[in-house]
């Protein structure tokens, strides 16, 4: 084979090898621009999803805070009484 031959033939193989590299990271690049796609449309959906349960919380934390605080209102008043049961009960079993 001449040297010319060999040079053409590796011209030839060094394209053919370019362009296939080409084709890939095209290739690539197309997937990878659907992935970004489906990924921001997912992520939106989630995001609003977030945003409906925050608004949710924030709504019924005030309602949620208002018990709570009724609640915690009450407890001395209950404590008290609970205290004082066992004395009741002695004095019932003392007039029997």
């Amino acid at each position: 084979m001449s040297t010319e031959l060999l040079v053409v033939l590796t011209v030839i193989e060094i394209l053919a090898l370019v362009v296939v590299l080409a084709l890939f990271v095209i290739m690539i690049t197309r997937r990878l621009r659907s992935i970004a796609n489906a990924l921001g449309q997912v992520s939106g959906v989630v995001i609003g999803a977030i945003q409906g349960d925050v608004f949710l919380i924030g709504a019924g934390a005030a309602i949620l805070n208002r018990k709570l605080n009724a609640i915690a209102n009450a407890l001395p008043a209950i404590a008290a009484k609970a205290e004082s049961l066992p004395s009741k009960q002695a004095q019932a079993r003392t007039r029997r």
